[in-house]
């Protein structure tokens, strides 16, 4: 009926009118109906959209200091700078570095066969310790050791994950 016209008479098609106004409701129920449309899939859109990053040949962001690491051996027990300690005895350990610097990044890596409620262990203890930034490391998939934390690659042997 948008452009329609109105008849005078039945009888006579020479009498047609054409008709002067415009229908404009279903061109206001589509544009509502896109609304909504685009209302409900925005959100969706910028969340979870894979990119390919740029490369850059700037040169990474230097750490203020080298983060120390705590390691988990395969029999489950934890090591500072290749000094084995106990459980217990890590402790004083940890809060002397903390005392020196609290803002200091801890690095805890674990044997792959060390169940992970020791690796968890350790971790809390490190966080009894004083220290907040704490991060696991792991290997990559495709088997290369992971590199020193401050010439680390930006390929996934970096932390894993924070814990705080």
């Amino acid at each position: 009926m948008a452009m329609g016209s109105i008849r005078a008479n039945d009888d006579d098609d020479l009498d047609d009118v054409p008709m002067s106004d415009i229908n404009v409701t279903p061109m206001v129920d589509v544009m509502l109906v896109l609304l909504i449309i685009f209302m409900v899939a925005a959100p969706l859109m910028t969340t979870g959209v894979p990119v390919q990053l740029p490369k850059t040949a700037a040169p990474k962001v230097a750490q203020s200091k080298k983060p120390a690491e705590v390691t988990v051996d395969k029999d489950g027990n934890p090591s500072i700078a290749k000094e084995v300690f106990t459980m217990e005895s890590i402790v004083p350990r940890l809060r002397e570095m903390a005392a020196a610097d609290k803002d200091q990044v801890i690095l805890v890596r674990g044997d792959r066969d060390v169940p992970y409620g020791k690796v968890m262990e350790v971790m809390g203890l490190v966080g009894q310790a004083g220290f907040t930034k704490v991060s696991l490391i792991a290997q990559s998939p495709g088997g290369a050791a992971p590199a020193s934390p401050s010439a680390a690659p930006a390929a996934p042997a970096a932390p894993a994950g924070t814990a705080r």
